[in-house]
């Protein structure tokens, strides 16, 4: 990264700000907030919504909608629990408007109210950077131009929409706009395997559209080891998704009316019609629009903003942090990074700290959830990383039994002849909340022999979490003192 120089810009003798964020989505309103709570002068832009991406478009309307469709899968399970016949009766649209309404409820812990009684200057507007310490905002009152010691963009980022042909003569979905729906398709398309697609693939299955996945991979979830992938791949096939594994999508046209998507499949081309077609294909960050090509602040190959171990640029006092920057789109490492980008923001002068990226967990919230921290076995046997594997099957589970979910399982991956954790997945019910534990053993070092020794509630699904350390703790017998021990109480007896 080239280091710019601030030398070629006139600079304030005196400031408005300590801090301006651009962005207030998660990373902007931790950013903010902590710049607030250590007494900064602060200013927040959002030229949108505030809460960004996750509260509007993200995180919380899908799993409202996920829960949702979690009772109708239930109600179709009925029998299994004893249970002559449940029915659900149920309208999309009211399916849909209670999506909107969860997000209504939780939309005031990020609204502009809260972050102003906090100390935090919030303007509602357009943005741009004109100098490493002016900002232009552009209000619907007007123009006004602040100057700051520190900027941090949290700008986000906004689906990947392909250069398929046909795709733009379309009305196409994407997770922005699919909240918009009130009227459920009878045939959906959903581009893309990741996260986002199989969320909402079997969230519209189990409303009842007909659901074609399209993934030009070998499998779902690619960043996921491929026995987690198989779990989540069943489980779709049983609920009537039609998962089309190493299909590329070439073209939208429209016939008659009707509109298909050509779809290419070992070198045959395959005729898909369809109502809706959701592309989840990834996000891309947003990085124009707002000044960074004027000043000169530099990319990655990426194309995220080009970021140091502190979240500065280029400029040393222009930081950027979230889905704008990567190499992360989650929530929870938005904000992450962003207590480093305030703290060197503010700070850096008297000292800095390096983002700490060693511990990083994430979700899919599918029916099994997966769930991850650290490394798992396909990112260490392409980092050439030894490890040893202990293995729980969940179905051995009293209370996933009691439940009507034992299916899953917990991998624990550790540096061989120790107990200490590399990485964990978890498939199975509740595994975002599962993998909680091993955070917090990797994050203070804390091995499986401790979690062995710990307590756990029975019956409850976290005792998955000490099986499978006792799992490791049984291939890993003192053999020789067993032996011992054998010869002794055999004396004992005489």
């Amino acid at each position: 990264m080239t280091r710019k120089t601030t030398h070629n810009w006139h600079k304030p003798k005196i400031f408005d700000n300590n801090i301006i964020v651009i962005g207030g989505g998660s990373a902007g309103l931790v950013t903010a907030y902590i710049a607030a709570a250590v007494r900064a002068k602060v200013t927040l832009i959002e030229k949108h919504r505030m809460g960004g991406d996750c509260l509007n478009t993200g995180c919380v309307p899908s799993k409202a909608l996920i829960s949702a469709t979690r009772l109708l899968a239930n109600a179709a399970r009925a029998q299994e629990f004893g249970i002559a016949n449940m029915t659900a009766d149920y309208s999309f649209s009211d399916v849909m408007e209670r999506v909107q309404r969860v997000v209504k409820s939780i939309a005031p812990h990020d609204s502009v109210e809260r972050y102003q009684n906090l100390g935090v200057n919030v303007i509602e507007g357009n943005a741009r950077i004109l100098s490493p310490w002016e900002v232009e905002v552009i209000t619907e009152t007007g123009t006004q131009i602040l100057t700051t010691l520190a900027i941090v963009i949290a700008a986000g980022a906004q689906p990947l929409v392909p250069p398929i042909p046909g795709i733009g003569n379309i009305d196409y979905l994407t997770s922005d706009t699919v909240w918009n729906l009130r009227i459920q398709p009878k045939r959906l398309i959903v581009l893309g395997g990741g996260p986002i697609g199989c969320e909402l693939a079997q969230c519209f299955a189990r409303l009842g559209s007909n659901v074609t996945m399209i993934e030009m991979a070998p499998r779902l979830l690619m960043r996921e080891d491929e026995d987690a992938s198989e779990l989540v791949l069943e489980q779709f096939r049983q609920e009537g998704v039609a998962v089309h594994l190493n299909h590329t999508a070439k073209q939208v046209i429209v016939e008659n009316g009707e509109k298909i998507l050509l779809v290419e499949h070992e070198g045959n081309t395959i005729r898909i019609p369809f109502d809706q077609v959701l592309l989840a294909l990834g996000r891309t960050p947003n990085t124009s629009g707002y000044g960074l090509e004027d000043i000169g602040v530099e990319l990655s190959p990426k194309h995220t903003i080009q970021i140091d171990g502190f979240q500065a640029t280029n400029y040393p006092n222009i930081f950027a942090c979230g889905d704008v920057a990567g190499p992360y789109q989650f929530t929870h490492t938005a904000a992450h990074q962003a207590w480093y980008a305030a703290v060197n923001a503010l700070f850096g002068n008297i000292k800095k700290f390096r983002t700490d990226y060693s511990v990083i967990p994430w979700a899919t919230f599918t029916e099994p959830e997966v769930a991850r921290v650290g490394l798992n076995e396909q990112d260490a046997n392409e980092q050439d990383i030894k490890y040893e594997v202990s293995n729980y099957d969940i179905a051995d589970l009293d209370r996933a039994i009691a439940d009507g979910n034992a299916h899953g399982f917990v991998k624990v991956l550790t540096k061989p002849g120790t107990d200490k954790i590399l990485g964990v997945t978890i498939v199975g019910d509740h595994a975002g909340d599962l993998i909680a534990e091993f955070v917090l053993a990797m994050k203070h070092g804390i091995g499986l022999n401790k979690i062995l020794g710990t307590i756990h509630i029975y019956p409850t699904l976290a005792e998955a979490n000490k099986y499978v350390a006792g799992i490791w703790k049984k291939n890993h017998q003192p053999r020789k003192l067993l032996q011992w021990v054998a010869r002794y109480h055999a004396w004992k007896r005489g």
